[in-house]
C-alpha cells in the first residue's frame, strides 16, 4: 500500500458552524490555530451546537486576521466579528460545555443579535481568550496541562478515507443507500489521513503527521450531528444506524480518534503519516 498521507486539514473557528480547509495549519497545544475558539451559547451560558439546532450547519465562519471571524449565512448580511477585549466586555463570563465550566468573553451585542436572528432563538457568541489556562481535557485520557478549546473534548480529531469508504460500503450493503454515500464533513474532522486500511485508526496509540507527533487518546463516539447534512441542515438516520450495526467500541458508535499533540508544529496537506505505536 502507498505511504499514508495527510489528505486534508479542517478548521472550524466557531463550534458547530462550517469552517475552512486550508493547505496548512499550525498545531498549538490545545488544537489547530483558530479552531473552535468561538462558541454559540444560550443567554445563561449553556453551549449550543448542531445537536440542538441543526441550522448552525448553514452558518459559515471564516477566519479573519487577528483571530476574528466573518459570519455568513443564507439570507443574512455578512458580519465581521473582532476578537473581543475582556476589559471592554466587563471581563469574562462562565459558559458550559458539557460538564465543563469555562470562562469566555462575550463578542458583543451585534454578534448576539446576528446569531439570534438567524437561529430564531436568543443566543450569544463568545470567545475563548486564553486557551492555555481555560479548559483541561478529561484526565481519564489526558495529562495535567493538556488543554483544549471549545472542541467536544480533545485538541484534534483524525479520520481516514479508508474507514469512510468502508462505512459507505456497509450503508450500501444494508440496502439503505439512499442516504449514502456520506461525505467526510459529516464527521467534522480536523485532519484526514488517506491510504490506510479501513478502521486502521482503532489500533493507533501514537502517530506522526509531518513534523508533529500525537497521542491517540480516545475513540470518537458519534452523535446526532453526524446525521445532519452539512449543506442543508436536514437530518437522516445515517451513519448512526450503520455504525450501531457494524462499528461499536464498547457502547460507543465510533468513527475516528481523538488526538493530543506532544508538541507544536505545522501540518501541511500531503505530509507523510506514520504509526509510531
Amino acid at each position: 500500500m502507498p505511504t499514508p498521507v495527510l489528505s486534508s486539514v479542517h478548521v472550524y473557528p466557531v463550534k458547530s458552524m462550517a469552517g475552512c480547509s486550508p493547505d496548512e495549519a499550525t498545531v498549538e497545544p490545545w488544537g489547530l490555530a483558530g479552531d473552535r475558539r468561538w462558541l454559540v451559547t444560550e443567554p445563561d451560558g449553556r453551549f449550543i451546537t448542531q445537536r440542538q439546532l441543526a441550522r448552525l450547519a448553514l452558518v459559515s465562519a471564516q477566519p479573519l486576521p487577528g483571530g476574528g471571524v466573518r459570519l455568513t449565512a443564507p439570507g443574512a448580511e455578512p458580519l465581521d466579528v473582532a476578537v473581543p477585549v475582556p476589559a471592554e466586555q466587563g471581563g469574562t463570563i462562565p459558559v458550559t460545555v458539557f460538564r465543563d465550566k469555562v470562562e469566555a468573553v462575550r463578542a458583543g451585542d451585534a454578534a448576539a443579535a446576528w446569531v439570534s436572528a438567524f437561529l430564531g432563538t436568543e443566543a450569544q457568541l463568545v470567545h475563548m481568550d486564553d486557551p492555555a489556562v481555560r479548559r483541561q481535557v478529561d484526565l481519564d485520557y489526558g495529562r495535567p496541562g493538556d488543554m483544549v478549546s471549545f472542541a467536544d473534548g480533545y485538541p484534534l480529531l483524525v479520520t481516514t478515507t479508508g474507514s469512510l469508504h468502508a462505512l459507505n460500503a456497509l450503508i450500501a450493503e444494508d440496502g439503505i443507500a439512499a442516504e449514502g454515500p456520506l461525505p467526510m464533513n459529516r464527521f467534522r474532522p480536523n485532519v484526514v489521513i488517506d491510504r490506510t486500511g479501513p478502521w486502521a485508526e482503532d489500533d493507533w496509540r501514537r502517530i506522526r503527521i509531518g513534523e508533529v507527533v500525537f497521542r491517540v487518546v480516545k475513540p470518537s463516539g458519534r452523535c446526532v450531528v453526524t446525521t445532519t447534512d452539512q449543506a442543508t441542515a436536514e437530518r437522516g438516520k445515517e451513519p448512526l444506524r450503520t455504525l450501531a450495526r457494524h462499528h461499536r467500541i464498547g457502547e460507543r458508535l465510533v468513527f475516528g480518534q481523538n488526538l493530543i499533540p506532544e508538541h507544536t508544529g505545522v501540518l501541511r496537506v500531503g505530509d507523510p503519516f506514520e504509526v509510531l505505536d
